[in-house]
């Protein structure tokens, strides 16, 4: 089949929205030829140097940017934001034009992963899939009493431009006219049917490359008896890890660490907290690492903490899993639709304070039960390798979009001889 894909971030080597981009195209030209859209700007040398080190003859890559307004990407976030806004419809016409010369089967949105920007692509006379989309998920009310007022602020103003944007005709156009919508989380899901979208899946944007999951495999549990919990991220106050601190002091295991990898604006409040709570002893902060050396840092660890109150992914959960690492989160967004019963402990989101007790719980489990460690890394390990290896997703997708032409095929065989009917029946 003849796939046209749309990536306004795309780029190999990446996690986040860069990498839900070149994945998904690579993965889906092992079984078709695929036309990717994106920008020069952003990750064109990347993308040419590793086609060179490893070609795919059917990947195509149509690079465009605004003729104007080319850069306005890398400005603050309100002018990347309208950047890709124009950026969408100028893709229109550049699949149109090349709808005419090559006769596309399909066309698919992968990103931004924003269920609640149009993209333009639906208005082709081709079967049109749209996502997976995220982004309609938001903190519980309960949880808001922990935020300062900026960022209370921030919860108000993303909520509200949420409903403005989902307000956007050409939004409910694209959700509309999609033959699929696929959604990365059931909050997600549900703003996408309430926006016109008849059929919709929940889909995870995330996976992992199968070399990567293998490198992973090999990660095996510490040798020391050192108990040592982990959080990775940005920190920001929406990751929750202001919980994962309040909950190891309430754990209360003399003996254990917590590491937290990242860097940003809550970084200073967290240390404050953890010297409030009695633990500054047995948390270390470290700086943002390179991908690679947080991952083997990672190793030296027994479980991922990442109680986040509103993320539509949560990669390091998966990373996490693939190297046989317990995972504790809330029941909420990304995390919840990858982490199981089997693969770690999924606590409700009701108030801070028992999500804290239900996180601290889960923690003095694992620090008191290797077996259970074990027993849970291995789950972890299966789920991710039959679920989120991008080969096996790929697979899925390419049965999917055949499903979906042979549909369409169908559906106009009966259209003709329904027409067909009644000009018979006329004459």
């Amino acid at each position: 089949m003849k796939i046209l894909m749309s990536a306004y971030s795309c780029e190999p080597g990446k996690g986040s929205e860069p990498g839900v981009g070149w994945n998904f195209v690579r993965a889906v030209a092992k079984y078709h030829d695929v036309w990717v859209l994106t920008r020069p700007d952003e990750g064109r040398e990347v993308i040419e140097a590793e086609l060179a080190r490893n070609p795919i003859p059917n990947l195509h890559f149509i690079y465009f940017t605004l003729p104007i307004w080319g850069g306005g990407w890398k400005w603050k976030f309100g002018a990347m934001q309208l950047h890709y806004y124009l950026w969408q419809i100028q893709a229109y016409f550049v699949a149109r034009r090349l709808h005419r010369q090559i006769g596309f089967d399909l066309a698919h949105h992968v990103t931004f992963v924003k269920y609640s920007r149009p993209s333009f692509l639906c208005l082709l006379p081709i079967p049109f899939i749209w996502g997976p989309v995220g982004g309609g998920e938001f903190a519980p009310r309960a949880f808001w009493q922990d935020f300062s007022l900026s960022n209370k602020i921030h919860e108000t103003v993303r909520m509200l431009a949420c409903w403005v944007f989902e307000s956007d005709p050409f939004a409910r156009l694209t959700a509309q006219r999609s033959v699929l919508a696929k959604a990365t989380t059931e909050d997600t899901a549900a703003r996408v049917r309430k926006m016109g979208a008849r059929n919709v899946q929940v889909y995870s944007e995330s996976g992992l490359p199968r070399e990567e999951i293998a490198r992973l495999a090999q990660c095996s549990m510490s040798s020391d008896s050192q108990v040592r919990f982990a959080s990775v991220g940005r920190l920001l106050h929406w990751k929750g890890f202001h919980l994962g601190l309040r909950a190891f002091a309430q754990a209360k295991l003399p003996d254990a660490e917590y590491w937290v990898f990242g860097d940003g604006p809550e970084k200073k409040r967290l240390q404050c907290l953890a010297d409030k709570l009695g633990i500054a002893q047995q948390v270390k902060f470290w700086n943002k690492l390179p991908r690679e050396e947080t991952l083997r840092k990672l190793g030296e660890c027994t479980a991922l903490v990442h109680p986040s109150l509103h993320d539509s992914g949560g990669w390091v959960c998966l990373e996490a899993m693939a190297a046989g690492r317990p995972v504790l989160c809330l029941d909420l967004g990304g995390p919840a639709v990858q982490v199981t019963e089997q693969t770690g402990f999924k606590v409700p989101a009701h108030t801070p304070e028992q999500a804290v007790r239900d996180l601290s719980k889960g923690m003095v489990s694992l620090a008191k039960d290797s077996d259970l460690r074990v027993r849970m890394g291995e789950a972890g390990r299966r789920r991710v390798s039959e679920m989120f290896d991008w080969e096996v997703k790929a697979s899925h997708l390419a049965q999917l979009y055949e499903e979906i032409y042979n549909q369409q095929q169908v559906f106009k065989l009966k259209e003709f001889d329904t027409a067909a009917l009644s000009s018979s029946e006329s004459k």
